[in-house]
């Protein structure tokens, strides 16, 4: 694979049953020279209620490429936190490290490249007293292994998008738009 200069990915991983733990993350992937880069080095201050953060395995683990996390929802309390710096971060470094492992993301290139992820936690996961951790660790890190995938596969193909322009509507609209 050549040089990565921008291509874009999302996923959906919807919950186990009962839980509110659905991962649709959508991020950038490419070149620390080019546009992605330069987002990247931008986002490095905080912003009130959109703190980012980097993914990191644990202390002193930084995944590579280098990878930011956005939340896509304002944070609100210590609990949202904790989850998004935590359960969060872990599956989201994880995944990106078995991207690389895979061969999904070219081993050549992770000092190279940055990642920038827009990552929703449903704000009802911090005041869940049953949330299943393990599921929301699950679904993000299928997510983002996937959205990665998907960027760097060029998924969906403009002929895939072509031939489902009519069978397939997004989930959230209960109407037949065109009726």
């Amino acid at each position: 694979m050549g040089k990565i200069v921008m291509r874009a990915g999302e996923a959906t991983v919807f919950a186990a049953q009962g839980q509110y733990t659905d991962a649709m993350p959508e991020l950038v992937i490419g070149a620390i020279d080019g546009p992605v880069g330069q987002a990247f080095a931008q986002m490095m201050g905080q912003s009130a209620g959109h703190t980012r953060m980097f993914a990191v395995r644990d202390c002193n683990q930084m995944v590579r490429p280098m990878t930011m996390m956005v939340p896509k929802v304002t944070i609100e309390t210590e609990e949202y936190v904790t989850l998004f710096g935590g359960i969060v971060q872990s599956a989201t470094a994880d995944a990106v490290l078995d991207c690389v492992i895979e061969g999904i993301i070219p081993r050549e290139q992770v000092d190279e490249l940055a990642l920038v992820i827009l990552i929703w936690i449903d704000p009802r996961c911090a005041t869940d007293p049953n949330l299943d951790q393990k599921d929301l660790y699950k679904t993000n890190y299928e997510a983002t292994k996937l959205a990665i995938s998907r960027a760097l596969n060029n998924q969906p193909t403009i002929d895939e998008l072509i031939a489902n322009r009519n069978t397939i509507r997004h989930c959230m609209v209960e109407f037949d738009p065109k009726g």
